[in-house]
């Protein structure tokens, strides 16, 4: 499916085409990402035709899919810390303390670098291109 997406690349944006939700194709590429998996999973269903529209679709919903996970992750990775030092000695104490202050630096790590790479994602597909994040583009590439 390579090829398929060195097709999407080479596409010019084309701002003035209209996709089948009426909007532009570069404007509905950019609202895929707006609302995370919702819109993404709206675009994607509405727009049959307009593989620029469709791969952003399905790169907002992978893309969105995949922070949840990690959000999920880090929930219950620092509810296990939390439980498992609770009624520990005072060492055990620290040593969680240190390891949810930690965690609470991931976490804001992560929800940083979703923020921006989701403002990068929209500015990116409103000026007609197509940023290939890690993972979430091999999932858009199998979807589309």
């Amino acid at each position: 499916m390579a090829s398929s997406t060195q097709d999407i690349e080479r596409e010019p944006a084309a701002p003035a085409v209209e996709s089948e939700s009426g909007l532009d194709s570069n404007v509905a590429g950019a609202l895929s990402y707006l609302f995370g998996i919702v819109s993404g999973l709206i675009f994607f269903l509405i727009e049959k035709d307009d593989r620029f529209v469709r791969w952003h679709a399905a790169q907002s919903m992978a893309f969105n899919g995949l922070l949840i996970v990690t959000y999920i992750a880090l929930t219950f990775l620092g509810t296990v810390v939390s439980v498992a030092s609770f009624g520990g000695s005072s060492g055990m104490f620290l040593v969680g303390s240190l390891f949810s202050l930690i965690l609470g630096l991931v976490w804001l790590v992560v929800a940083v670098g979703g923020f921006a790479a989701w403002v990068y994602l929209m500015v990116k597909a409103y000026q007609g291109e197509t940023p290939r994040l890690p993972v979430a583009a091999g999932i858009a590439d199998k979807l589309v």
